[in-house]
This record gives structure tokens, C-alpha cells and sequence, in this order.
């Protein structure tokens, strides 16, 4: 295949997997429950946090979220009782990792929301972005053990789950899969979300030369993504993640 090759088939296999299909069988289904930007956000984050293992499992333990949460998980959160106990375990995310996240998310829409949190430091880049969430993020009082849920790329962490939620707020909403929710951060700074599939197909295909999937692979894979859709080159996602997870390329 040659490289003007390579190139067309990604993208038709891009415009292939964006499509409203794409979403019932996805993690972002949940999230589409919802008509509110606070309560997409919330939810959002919170099911990109449990994103992964099987792709069921996560929509199952999703929909366990909403349960939990209600019909406003904004509401929800910003009346939360902190001496509550909540029975919630995904993998290695508990109870107790939830409380959290829930806490932390109080202090964060008490004060300019998370939109706000991701792009005060966006213009340095989108680790530097990432980083500055995670550092408001564990501000709250936590166990140690919950610091693993939330990625940090300066240690050279290649934040699949975090790059995938920013994909979901921040890219267009044209095909009906993102949201397009967030204005203040550009879709052309987004990361494809580096997870065995996507990392995989990109080795099969030549794009990434690297073995493992962490932020150095995830930038070069980035930079590939660029050249070829240079305003919005996290649409790749669907094309490595269908190629691998749905095709078994």
C-alpha cells in the first residue's frame, strides 16, 4: 500500500466508523443519555475514567453510573453528602475512588467548571492541559490508591481514557458521535486515544514505529494524524479503534 493509499483508506474508514451506528456498542452511549453540557461533562468524564476492558462491561458498569446518579448527575453532584457510601466497583475503581471523583468534581463546578479547568493552560498544550486537571483533581483529600485513576503524561503516561474523553467534548458534533460541547479547546491540539487497538493498527499499518503505547507514542501518532487531517486529526480514532476493535483488521 503506498502512502497516497494509506492515506484514503484511513479516511474512508474514518468517515466509515463516525457514524450514528457507532454509538449504541460504545462507552459514549452513556453520556448520550443526557441533554445538559454540566451533566455530559460529568458522566462523561466519569465513564472515560472506567474506559477499560470489554467494551459491554464498561457500558454495563456506565449504566450502574446513571442509576447512581439520576437524571442530573450535576445536581447530584453538587448536592452530594460527603459522609455517603456508595456501592460502585468497576475493575480496580471502587466506592471510595467515586466519592472522589465526585468531590473533586463540587470544588471544580463551584468554581469555573471543568471546561475552564482543561483550557486555562491549554495554549502550553494538551499535556500541559491534561496535567493542570489532574493537579486540581487530587487537591481534594484522596487515597493514595486513586491517584492511578487519572493519568498524568509527564510521567509518560500515554492518557487513552483522558485524550478519549476530550475527543468526546471537544470534537464537532457534525456526524452526531462527539459532542462539540467545549469551544475554548481546538480539536486540531487533540490526541487519538493510544489503547491496544488503536496502537496495534497503527504498528500493522507502519504509522507508529514505536512499541509501546505511552505519551511519546502517542504524540508521533498525533503527528501522523496531523499531517493527514490537520484540523482535526483525533477523527484517525475511528479509523485505527474500528480497524481493530470492530474489523479485527
Amino acid at each position: 500500500m503506498t502512502h497516497s493509499e494509506l492515506n484514503e483508506f484511513l479516511l474512508a474508514k474514518a468517515d466509515q466508523f463516525e457514524s450514528l451506528s457507532f454509538i449504541e456498542d460504545d462507552p459514549i452511549s452513556i453520556p448520550h443519555q443526557f441533554k445538559q453540557k454540566e451533566d455530559i461533562e460529568i458522566i462523561g468524564l466519569l465513564v472515560a475514567t472506567i474506559a477499560w476492558g470489554n467494551r459491554k462491561s464498561i457500558i454495563k458498569s456506565g449504566n450502574k453510573l446513571v442509576t447512581i446518579f439520576g437524571e442530573s448527575p450535576h445536581d447530584f453532584v453538587m448536592n452530594f453528602n460527603p459522609t455517603r457510601r456508595i456501592d460502585f466497583v468497576h475493575r480496580t475503581f471502587s466506592g471510595e475512588d467515586l466519592v472522589f471523583f465526585i468531590q473533586a468534581l463540587k470544588t471544580i463546578y463551584e468554581g469555573d467548571g471543568l471546561e475552564t479547568v482543561f483550557t486555562k493552560s491549554a495554549s502550553e498544550g494538551i499535556e500541559i492541559a491534561i496535567s493542570n486537571f489532574r493537579n486540581v483533581m487530587l487537591e481534594t483529600p484522596h487515597l493514595t490508591r486513586s491517584t492511578k485513576h487519572i493519568s498524568n503524561p509527564m510521567i509518560n503516561s500515554a492518557c487513552k481514557r483522558i485524550n478519549m474523553y476530550l475527543r468526546w467534548m471537544v470534537r464537532s458534533n457534525a456526524h452526531g458521535v462527539d459532542f462539540g460541547i467545549w469551544k475554548t479547546l481546538s480539536p486540531k491540539d487533540l490526541h487519538i486515544p493510544l489503547d491496544v487497538h488503536t496502537g496495534n493498527i497503527a504498528r500493522k499499518l507502519g504509522i507508529l514505529e514505536r512499541t509501546q503505547n505511552d505519551w511519546k507514542s502517542s504524540q508521533q501518532l498525533h503527528e501522523f494524524a496531523k499531517d493527514l487531517i490537520p484540523d482535526d486529526p483525533s477523527k484517525l480514532d475511528f479509523a485505527l479503534f474500528g480497524l481493530g476493535a470492530i474489523e479485527n483488521f
